[in-house]
């Protein structure tokens, strides 16, 4: 039987409350959805590895929700400065 760690289901739900949090201050996303999805819960997954061994202030449990809230905001960011440097289409 397959069983889901706890830990990548709080991630997940950390990094779209952080994706939602990022849309709704920064406006629009169009198509760079799925990419800052994908990177918040990864960094909030990766994070949460950081948090575990560096010891986050804040915590579910075991999770660090401090740790790994900045590395999914790191993720998103670096997802929108490399969509803002591609190349645009023309209409």
């Amino acid at each position: 039987m397959l069983a889901i760690e706890p830990s990548m289901v709080l991630a997940v739900l950390v990094g779209i409350l952080n994706v939602a949090l990022f849309v709704l201050l920064g406006g629009e996303a169009r198509g760079r959805l799925p990419f800052l999805a994908l990177a918040s819960i990864l960094g909030a997954y990766a994070g949460q590895a950081i948090g575990a061994h560096l010891g986050d202030p804040v915590r579910i449990g075991d999770f660090g929700l401090l740790s790994s809230s900045v590395v999914a905001w790191a993720g998103m960011i670096v997802v929108a400065i490399v969509s803002t440097l591609g190349p645009t289409s023309r209409t």
